[in-house]
């Protein structure tokens, strides 16, 4: 994997859903060879009922992508 993706780096989407886009790198898997960028590759999740949560929720988090469709950002 590339050494110069780092957490807390600026970079930007090369391919897919959200060419174009550009963030800070939140978190890195390096043996799965993915990164998590913020506000990129969004997901819903469902959340169980807890008492913090009585009726549940659908929430919105970022989900990895590959290291390759990223680029550092200048």
């Amino acid at each position: 994997m590339a050494t110069k993706i780092k957490k807390g780096v600026e970079v930007e989407v090369i391919t897919g859903d959200d060419k174009g886009s550009k963030g800070k790198v939140l978190q890195v898997f390096r043996e799965k060879n993915r990164v998590i960028v913020e506000g990129v590759n969004m997901i819903k999740k469902h959340e169980r009922k807890t008492q913090d949560n009585p009726q549940g929720s659908i929430v919105e988090r970022e989900s990895s992508i590959h290291f390759s469709n990223v680029k550092l950002s200048k």
